[in-house]
């Protein structure tokens, strides 16, 4: 049996893709994690009251997540509510984290796998991809940024936030740095159109050169959000069905009833299922599950996708297409956020600490994150971390195994193969950096 080993770039961590083959059929495609991180081991002993400021350091990238979904896991163990004001800056806080990081998935990750270059800030060798990437590279980087300023002021610093506690936010944002901030927002909008309305061209035609947007096998979907207000710090789980129909709803306390969550003998991440099948998150699940929103450009290409892709929507390469919907849909959700008061009344509420075991659920960019917190005597007892990723395994695996197959044959493989390998991990933007506890 021979194994072909592809190390993967321009994704958050380390991992590599192993495809065993037995002449020309493939017998099988893993997607391995290669690091260990232990957080779930090390934060026992840990006082309850400082996990908010200890679990964002679980990745620079996801850490707005895990900083809300910690405080969140917290609330719900003490019994209490946040105010409506503190829940709207967290809303704020998560928009501000989506567009920073599908700002950087579709203009840094995978915009190099449609104009044929290695890098958006390495010199293409081509003169027309080059005057492409050189206009890019630099207005993503304008938009990435306006991420970061929502993310500073409303979490208090960008890397590693600190403004959500337990009962609410420390304090709200002023009518003048709110002004600020749209004034950036009204900037970038214009400039997030044209680089969207590009990559999808660029998308259309890269389809057209590989003759496939991947693995569109029907499959199911999950994510914490739906309906017309893609709320990212919702209650519920969704699992859409592939006929476009809601399958099942349910808590995070309850995920073990509705899902199996497995570990492999292959990887550091575990991975979960829906009655035997595999699931998608991220991007492409939210705008399957998603409805107009009332927002012009959102909704503009949200209709658009639809109608050109159908729905649901399956095509792993879609994943890239959809992450413009949501980005759009970030900086025109936050720009209506910040035209309220944000410092005009209590953002948060007395509590009393005590023993016994919440969970927190945060739709994160790539998907549905749970932090689950035991405490005894103000301590944490267990922790447990069902990161996005997990959920994605399967259906990477499967993609993958849909790639080899299509390149490899009996008498040679593919030079395209390590491509388009690298092409479908990256649409699920996976991060192994929390995905390994």
């Amino acid at each position: 049996m021979a194994k072909l080993t592809f190390p993967l770039s321009r994704i958050e961590g380390h991992a590599q893709v192993v495809i065993e083959t037995r002449g020309d059929e493939v017998m099988s495609a893993y997607f391995q994690a290669m690091e260990m991180r232990g957080f779930e081991h090390y934060l026992v002993g840990t006082p309850a009251e400082q996990m908010p400021v200890i679990v964002p350091r679980i990745c620079g990238v996801c850490s707005t997540a895990h900083h809300i979904a910690a405080v969140d896991a917290l609330e719900e163990a003490y019994g209490i509510s946040p105010p409506p004001l503190a829940e709207l800056l967290r809303e704020l806080l998560l928009l501000g984290q989506l567009i920073q990081n599908q700002a950087k998935s579709m203009f840094v990750f995978t915009m190099p796998d449609r104009l044929g270059v290695k890098s958006m800030f390495e010199e293409a060798e081509n003169s027309n991809a080059e005057e492409i990437r050189s206009i890019i590279a630099s207005r993503a980087l304008r938009i990435r940024e306006v991420g970061t300023n929502i993310i500073t002021e409303a979490g208090g610093q960008f890397i590693h936030p600190v403004k959500a506690v337990v009962g609410g936010m420390t304090s709200g944002i002023s009518s003048a740095t709110a002004e600020k901030i749209q004034q950036q927002l009204e900037d970038v909008i214009p400039l997030a159109r044209e680089l969207y309305d590009t990559y999808w061209d660029l998308s259309l035609q890269l389809q057209d050169r590989i003759g496939t947007w991947g693995d569109d096998s029907p499959s199911y979907y999950i994510a914490a959000i739906g309906g017309r207000e893609q709320n990212f710090a919702s209650d519920y789980i969704h699992i859409l069905g592939p006929d476009g129909t809601i399958q099942d709803s349910f808590l995070p306390r309850d995920f073990r009833e509705h899902l199996t969550l497995e570990d492999t003998d292959y990887s550091y991440s575990s991975r979960t299922s829906f009655n035997g099948y595999p699931l998608r998150a991220n991007s492409l699940a939210r705008v399957n599950m998603g409805e107009p929103s009332g927002l012009t450009y959102t909704d503009k290409y949200l209709t658009r996708f639809k109608e050109t892709f159908g729905h649901p929507a399956h095509g792993i390469l879609l994943y890239d297409l959809a992450r413009g919907i949501e980005l759009m849909y970030g900086l025109e959700r936050s720009f209506a956020i910040l035209e309220k008061p944000l410092d005009s009344e209590d953002t948060d509420v007395p509590y009393t600490p005590r023993d016994g075991d919440g969970y927190g659920l945060v739709e994160a960019p790539r998907g549905p994150l749970i932090h689950h917190y035991q405490i005894e005597n103000g301590l944490i007892s267990k922790v447990e971390f069902i990161i996005p990723t997990v959920h994605n395994v399967m259906a990477i695996e499967q993609a993958l195994r849909v790639a080899a197959e299509r390149h490899i044959h009996p008498d040679r493989v593919d030079m395209e193969l390590e491509q388009a390998i690298g092409r479908v991990v990256r649409a699920f933007d996976p991060c192994i950096a929390c995905a390994t506890h």
